[in-house]
């Protein structure tokens, strides 16, 4: 009923309807003018089609708007925003109606004296942007004045403080010109109001938004001057405001001001002395960190419906030739730890174009993750074998194990063999385990020989020095058990590594210095080779600075002075260093942790959040924002530099609250795509079989994104979860049915992974079970499954398999004890027909008679179910409808005789089909 309908009444006071709408509008009751506010709509839809009423019902309007009454404007404002959109649809006048009578009242509510008043003015305001019905020239001349004067220095503190607001929110609405000419001058005046906070709170609040809607070089030039000002306020809240904006405010700018600016702006306030702004940052710290990443470097790119995706460059593509006469490139790949990619292809989403040849596609993912300096040359990379050797990754960390194979196997003339291009690959190293990447030797290598006399000659003396120390140590372990002995040991080791550490450090000094002469070498100089023994047994120790942390963390203190001098150390003196190795973690291990692609104190402090102690300082949630924001980190990092997230992600995956582990489970499949299938199957596999043994919370994070995981994982990775497929069936409440539910939608697309052998030794039985299920929802999603079972098998020729199975499928569902299990048998005949999942032949040969034979059930909703199978779906197909069919007679007999059965809704469905057609007989032979 309408609001307005007592304005229809006939004879109430021998009026016309619109005087009785002027009377009520102006009358003396309150309650009269608020229900005439409220029916507006109602009003304009009735007296639209007249023109003489519909302007007279806009005076009306326009006096109403004039109400003394707050609750009368409030209701009429309400009204505003439905009204033009009537109009908009209805009137070809709407922009002529509105602006001469509409527009002025909202513009005049802005400014009114109650506070209800106006916020039902700037709601309909935003109302009206939002779905373009204000124009641009009369936002400019009418709306900004308004808001520029309520935001004066000199106005009230109420009226600037809902004026900012609105100006802020408008920015998003309006273009780029306008907000930039007209509006910006005002906010950044706004971001220094020394009288308010509250000003300065909100602009901090949207400072993001402004941000986009004046582009990168307003935002660089005028706003982040005063983005610096609020970071470093005076009040807590308007620092925190800015930490959960700055992703928004990142991403406006260009790389150069993300990195030199703004990162030291975040690690301010991620050390701010409050802990609510420090809160804030960390939470904010892995979407900044995303505004670092580029695909072109990546190699991932997210797509439009949100999926991660592969697009090879187009150099990618040209050095595809180059790959199959130069293996070289695919060793560096494939002994990369974090840039690792089979040979084998990807299920991975892909453009459409790199779909036309996957050979060419696999061949480019094993070496998309050189860095992008290599590829700027890729055009020259046939020309010569060695220049691939200077154009390996220079950030990769060496694995120490490579040097300690190294000297164990006495290879002789290693150095030389390193410096010849045709040694580097062969057939052994091409078809044996990928041994870890050796960038760092080569770089070495590749130095002058007066370049590496000079390093040698700073290193020989901490060479000196920690052999000596090595001496003492070695004296000492007679009496290692003395806890004096112990002490001594104890500070010996520590002066080993920092002894260590000096000589590295004044080595990478030079390394860094020489480092663009490297790159501009094509060839490795014969000059490189080191004659001087001691000088490289320095090289050694310093390269085993720069091992992947997890190398390092397998080495007890042993394996390192070995790797120095290739003697045997005493089992009791081995064990104590470890132990303080443990307690007191090498230098090197920090190492392991250096990148390029982002400042290296933003991956420290994220990093740092799975440490406990942040959890007491800043927020108990802390591990979870991590775990949350982790994949957005990987895809910035890239796969090349997944060592530096490694052991977080194992902290995060072991964490004792459910929900960091649940938030991992989630996201696993993703991450899965940005590391590729082999970090996926070293690093990745092991946590997801941790988690499908964890609580059901869990393990719904990787039930529902199963599928996702299981195509990236190679065929015989992938077959080994076919029997913990079944684990899935258990839950620890048998009440939580959505979770059986979920297996049942996974398996049908996980069909397309597994030959149909595999899926009629071990997919057959859970959908067997799941078809018996309590719920009758998990039964329907069952039942589809097992449709999609036999069409699995039919559509790979295994007829005997699917024989086998239709079978079991009798025995176990039309001649079941339960009428639920008869149904699903009828359910399950219509839907293959349906789904045509079978050849006719097949059905009508194994399935039909069955079918049929429920017409004589004792249980209404069988043959209930049966009647639709037949009259809705087998009936309707070509092969039943030719004539001469000789299923055709038994199956119409089997309609007629439920088209008379006992039960109406038997007959109705059995009949419902038939008395539609024959009306529509009747009507055609009406028409003639």
């Amino acid at each position: 009923m309408r609001i307005t309908a007592f304005l229809d009444i006939p004879g109430q006071d021998n009026l016309t309807p619109l005087a009785r709408l002027e009377k009520y509008a102006f009358s003396d009751n309150i309650f009269n003018r608020q229900i005439i506010a409220r029916g507006l709509l109602d009003v304009f839809r009735d007296f639209s089609n007249n023109e003489e009423d519909f302007l007279t019902v806009m005076e009306i309007v326009v006096r109403l708007s004039e109400d003394a009454e707050p609750t009368v404007r409030t209701e009429l404002m309400e009204q505003i925003p439905p009204i033009a959109i009537f109009l908009q649809e209805s009137r070809p006048k709407f922009p002529t109606a509105f602006f001469e009578y509409l527009m002025p009242i909202v513009v005049r509510y802005l400014t009114d004296v109650n506070n209800q008043v106006r916020k039902a003015g700037q709601e309909a305001l935003l109302i009206l942007l939002e779905q373009d019905l204000v124009a641009q020239s009369d936002i400019e001349n009418k709306v900004c004045p308004i808001l520029l004067d309520l935001s004066a220095p000199d106005s009230d503190d109420e009226y600037k403080v809902e004026a900012v607001n609105i100006i802020c929110k408008m920015a998003s609405m309006l273009s780029r010109t306008t907000v930039e000419r007209v509006l910006l001058p005002r906010f950044c005046e706004l971001c220094s109001d020394g009288k308010l906070f509250q000003v300065r709170k909100i602009c901090a609040a949207n400072f993001g938004d402004i941000c986009n809607a004046v582009g990168q070089e307003a935002t660089e030039r005028l706003l982040i001057p005063k983005f610096f000002e609020l970071c470093s306020d005076s009040v807590w809240g308007m620092r925190k405001a800015c930490a959960e904006c700055f992703m928004a405010v990142s991403y406006t700018t260009s790389p150069e001001v993300r990195r030199s600016k703004l990162s030291p702006l975040f690690i301010s306030l991620i050390s701010d002395t409050c802990r609510w702004v420090r809160q804030a940052a960390f939470q904010s710290l892995g979407p900044f960190i995303s505004t670092f990443a580029n695909p072109s470097s990546a190699g991932l790119y997210i797509r439009e419906d949100g999926t991660l995706s592969i697009r090879p460059s187009p150099q990618d593509v040209t050095s595809n030739s180059c790959q199959a006469n130069n293996n070289i490139n695919f060793m560096s790949s494939s002994t990369n730890v974090a840039s690792s990619s089979s040979e084998q292809p990807m299920e991975i989403k892909r453009e459409s174009w790199t779909e036309e040849t996957s050979a060419e596609v696999n061949t480019v993912l094993s070496v998309k993750n050189l860095n992008k300096d290599t590829w700027e040359a890729s055009s020259d990379c046939c020309t010569n074998p060695a220049e691939d050797l200077t154009r390996l990754s220079q950030g990769d960390s060496v694995a120490a194990g490579v040097i300690e194979v190294i000297k164990d196997s006495n290879f002789p003339g290693m150095n030389s063999r390193l410096q010849s291009a045709e040694d580097v690959f062969n057939t052994f190293l091409y078809w044996r385990p990928p041994l870890p990447d050796i960038s760092q030797d080569l770089e070495l290598l590749q130095f002058k020989s007066e370049k590496h006399k000079d390093s040698c000659s700073v290193q020989c003396n901490n060479c000196v020095a920690s052999s000596e120390i090595k001496k003492v140590l070695e004296s000492l372990q007679e009496h290692i058990d003395d806890p004096d002995v112990q002490a001594q040991v104890q500070v010996l080791s520590a002066a080993l590594r920092a002894a260590q550490f000096d000589s590295v450090s004044e080595y990478e000094t030079k390394k860094i210095e020489s480092r663009g002469k490297l790159q501009n070498e094509t060839t490795v100089s014969d000059e490189a080779t080191i004659s001087d023994a001691t000088c490289s047994q320095v090289e050694e120790d310093a390269l085993l600075s720069h091992a992947s942390q997890d190398d390092i963390s397998e080495q007890s203190a042993t394996s390192i002075l070995k790797s120095a001098d290739s003697e045997e150390q005493h089992r009791g003196t081995s064990v104590f260093l470890k132990k303080e190795q443990e307690n007191n973690p090498p230098f090197e291990d920090d190492k392991s942790k250096l990148q390029d692609i982002i400042p290296q104190p933003l991956l420290d402090q994220y990093l740092s959040m799975t440490d406990p102690a942040r959890a007491q300082t800043v927020d108990t949630e802390i591990a979870k924002h991590c775990a949350y924001s982790l994949p957005g980190v990987a895809l910035t990092l890239g796969r090349q530099n997944w060592h530096c997230l490694k052991d977080t992600y194992e902290t995060l995956a072991s964490d004792v609250q459910w929900k960091v582990r649940r938030t991992l489970a989630f996201s696993i499949h993703e991450l899965a795509v940005i590391l590729g299938d082999q970090l996926t199957a070293a690093d990745l596999v092991p946590i997801f079989n941790g988690f499908l043994k964890d609580l059901d919370e869990v393990r719904i994070g990787v039930l529902k994104h199963l599928y996702d995981f299981l195509k990236l994982l190679h065929a015989d990775k992938r077959r080994e979860y076919l029997y913990q497929l079944q684990e899935f069936v258990v839950t620890d409440n048998s009440r939580n049915w959505r979770f059986r539910y979920e297996l049942a939608e996974q398996l049908i697309l996980i069909l397309e992974l597994y030959n149909p052998n595999d899926v009629y030794d071990y997919l057959r039985h859970i959908a067997l079970t799941l078809c018996s299920d309590k719920v009758s929802e998990v039964r329907w999603i069952s039942f589809k499954l097992v449709v999609a079972i036999l069409q699995k098998f039919y559509a790979n020729n295994a007829n005997a398999l699917g024989l086998n199975f239709i079978n079991e499928l009798v025995v176990r569902f039309r001649h079941c004890s339960k009428w639920v299990g008869r149904q699903a048998f009828a359910f399950i005949c219509q839907a293959a027909v349906q789904e045509e999942c079978m050849p006719v032949d097949q059905f009508v040969e194994h399935l039909l008679p069955s079918l049929l034979s429920l017409a004589s059930d004792p249980v209404p909703n069988v043959r209930v179910l049966l009647a639709k199978a037949l009259r809705q779906t087998l009936l309707e197909k070509a092969y039943f409808k030719s004539v001469g069919n000789p299923h055709l007679e038994a199956a119409e007999e089997t309609v007629l005789a439920l088209q008379s059965d006992r039960d109406q809704d038997v007959s109705f469905f059995a009949t419902i089909k038939l008395k539609q057609n024959n009306m529509d007989n009747t009507s055609i032979e009406k028409q003639n």
